[in-house]
C-alpha cells in the first residue's frame, strides 16, 4: 500500500461510538504498510489531555494516536481543544494555548473565527504526510450545529474527505443510527459519507450479514467492515464517557493466589487525565475502580483522588457525599492516599482561587499542609526527575501552584527541585503519568501494600506500561488488517469520496425486502 496519498475521516453515529480507536487502529494498518501517516481531530472536547514537546496541549486520545503513527504527539493533530468546568463553559486551547473560556452559546461565534485554524493545520499535515486519517467529534448529524462545523462534515465538505460512520452496536440500534445519521444530512453532506462500520460486535457475523445487506440497498453505501469487541482494548480512554463509576478499569482480572490490591479511584465530576489510574489497572494484581461513596474509599487499599477541570467545584461535591470524612479517616488510619494535580490541591489547607471558580480563597482537606493558588497562566511541560531510587517521567497541566508547604519533598524535579509532598501515607503530586515510570510504580504498590497490610502483595517484575500500550496498538491495528476492507480504504484515500447517490425516500424502497 505504499506510495498512496489522501485523507479521510472518521465520522460516528454518536460519541464514543469507537471514532478514536478506529482512528487508532487505520494509523498502526497503514503505519505497518510504510505509509509516513497522522492523525487530525479538528476539535475535540475532553479533559484528558497531553503535552506534547514544545508545551502545547491536546487531547490525550490524538497523543494515542500519534504512538499508533509513530510519531510525536503536535499540536497540529488538535488544533481546538475543549475543556469542560461545567454544564456550560469551557476552556478554549487553539494551536496547544488557552485563549478563552466560553459558554455553550458564545463558542457558536468562535466557531467561524477558528475555520481558518483547522484548515491551516490540516493542509499542513497533508502537505507533510502520505495520509492523514481524521476523527470526527460526537456525532456527524449533529445538524443544529451543522453551520459552523468544525470537525464533522464541515471539515469533509472543505476538505472534500471521504467519510466512514462508525456505529457502536453494543449499545443496540446500531443500523438505525447509520441509517439515520446519514438520512437527515443535506444532499451534498450525503455524497461524502462512503461507508460504514460496525463496532464491538459480538455474535455470529452471519446472522448480521442479512441487516447490513438491506441497509446498504437503503442507502447505497457498503458496510466496511465489523469490529469485533475486544477485551484486550482499553488504555487512553479519550474522555469521563469510560470513567462510570462502578466501572471496573482495564481489562479481564488476572488469575493468581496472591493477595490483591484494592485501588478506589474517585470519580470527580469535572475528571481529568483519568488516565493516571490506567497504569496501576495494568497490574495484573492490582484492581481499579472509578467509586463515589464513603464505604468503598474507607475500604479500599489505595484512595486516589484525581485531577480536575474544576478543584473548588468538586471539593464541594466530594464534602457533600461525605468522602471528605472517609478519606480523614484514612489518614488517621494511616491507610494510603494519592492525590494527582487538582486532587492533590485539594488535599492541602486552603486554595486560593480567583481563576478557575472565581471563588477565592476556600478550605482545602487539611490532610496535607500546604496552600495552593491559582495563575492565570497555565503550568504545561514534561517533567523529569526522581525519588531519590527511581527516574521518573511525567508532565503537568495545571492553573493552581504550591505557595507554602510546610511538608517533606516526596519527589526531586530536574529543572526546579522539590515536587510534590508527603505526610506518612498521604502522598501529592502536580505531575500526570508519574506511574507509568515502572520502577516507580512498582516500588510505590509495594509501599501500599505494607500499608495496607497485603505482604502477600507484588508487582510484576518487568511489566512495562509502554509495552501494554503498544501491544493494545496492535490488537487495534489488527483487528483493522482482519475485519476492515484496507483495499476500498486505499482506494477513498487515493481516489476521494466516490459521490454516491441520497438516500432514497422510504416510499421508493422496493416492498420486498420488508416481506
Amino acid at each position: 500500500m505504499t506510495g498512496i496519498r489522501g485523507a479521510l475521516l472518521v465520522g460516528g453515529t454518536s460519541s464514543d461510538a469507537g471514532k478514536s480507536l478506529l482512528v487508532a487502529g487505520l494509523c498502526r494498518s497503514l503505519r505497518r504498510r510504510g505509509v509516513s501517516v497522522a492523525p487530525f481531530k479538528a476539535q475535540n472536547m475532553s479533559n484528558n489531555s497531553a503535552v506534547t514537546l514544545d508545551g502545547g496541549e491536546i487531547g490525550r486520545a490524538q497523543a494515542m494516536q500519534a504512538a499508533a503513527c509513530g510519531v510525536e504527539p503536535d499540536t497540529r493533530f488538535n488544533p481546538v481543544l475543549l475543556k469542560p468546568g461545567s454544564d456550560r463553559r469551557s476552556q478554549v486551547v487553539v494551536r496547544g494555548r488557552v485563549v478563552g473560556e466560553v459558554g455553550a452559546g458564545d463558542y457558536q461565534h468562535w466557531r467561524s473565527r477558528l475555520i481558518g485554524v483547522v484548515q491551516d493545520e490540516l493542509a499542513a499535515l497533508r502537505s507533510e504526510f502520505d495520509v492523514v486519517i481524521c476523527e470526527g467529534a460526537g456525532s456527524i448529524a449533529e445538524i443544529n450545529l451543522r453551520s459552523n462545523d468544525l470537525a464533522n462534515m464541515g471539515l469533509a465538505r472543505r476538505a472534500n474527505l471521504p467519510v466512514l460512520v462508525v456505529a457502536d452496536i453494543d449499545r443496540g440500534g446500531a443500523l438505525a443510527g447509520l441509517f439515520g445519521s446519514t438520512a437527515v444530512l443535506d444532499p451534498a453532506d450525503q455524497a461524502l459519507v462512503s461507508g460504514y462500520v460496525i463496532n464491538k460486535f459480538r455474535g455470529d457475523p452471519a446472522i448480521l450479514a442479512p441487516g447490513l445487506d438491506m441497509l446498504r440497498e437503503r442507502t447505497g453505501r457498503a458496510t466496511l467492515g465489523v469490529l469485533p469487541f475486544s477485551p484486550d482494548v482499553w488504555i487512553d480512554a479519550e474522555d469521563s464517557l469510560a470513567s462510570p463509576v462502578g466501572r471496573r478499569v482495564g481489562g479481564p482480572p488476572a488469575s493468581g493466589s496472591g493477595s490483591r490490591l484494592v485501588v478506589a479511584a474517585i470519580r470527580l465530576p469535572r475528571v481529568s487525565n483519568s488516565t493516571d489510574v490506567e497504569a496501576l489497572a495494568c497490574e495484573p494484581g492490582v484492581d481499579v475502580t472509578w467509586v463515589d461513596d464513603p464505604a468503598a474509599v474507607l475500604s479500599a487499599d489505595l484512595a486516589v483522588l484525581p485531577g480536575t477541570r474544576a478543584t473548588v467545584d468538586d471539593l464541594r461535591w466530594l464534602r457533600a457525599r461525605g468522602l471528605d470524612a472517609a478519606l480523614t479517616e484514612r489518614a488517621t488510619r494511616g491507610l494510603p492516599i494519592l492525590g494527582i494535580c487538582g486532587g492533590f490541591q485539594m488535599l492541602g489547607h486552603e486554595i486560593d482561587d480567583d481563576i478557575e471558580s472565581g471563588i477565592g480563597l476556600v478550605d482545602g482537606l487539611g490532610l496535607l499542609d500546604i496552600r495552593v493558588a491559582f495563575h492565570r497562566d497555565k503550568t504545561l511541560r514534561h517533567f523529569s526527575g526522581n525519588d531519590g531510587r527511581n527516574l521518573l517521567r511525567g508532565y503537568e497541566i495545571h492553573h493552581g501552584r504550591v505557595t507554602a508547604s510546610g511538608e517533606r519533598s516526596w519527589l526531586c524535579d530536574d529543572q526546579t527541585g522539590p515536587e510534590g509532598v508527603r505526610r506518612d501515607a498521604v502522598y501529592g503530586t502536580h505531575c500526570h503519568g508519574l506511574l507509568e515510570s515502572d520502577d516507580f510504580r512498582r516500588d510505590f504498590l509495594t509501599e501500599v501494600a505494607a500499608a495496607a497490610g497485603k505482604s502477600g502483595f507484588t508487582p510484576v517484575p518487568g511489566l512495562s506500561v509502554g509495552q501494554v500500550r503498544e501491544s493494545q496498538l496492535d490488537v487495534l491495528g489488527d483487528l483493522v488488517d482482519a475485519h476492515l476492507d484496507m483495499s476500498a480504504v486505499q482506494r477513498l484515500l487515493t481516489e476521494g469520496p466516490p459521490q454516491l447517490p441520497g438516500i432514497l425516500s422510504l416510499l421508493s424502497w422496493n416492498s420486498s425486502t420488508s416481506k
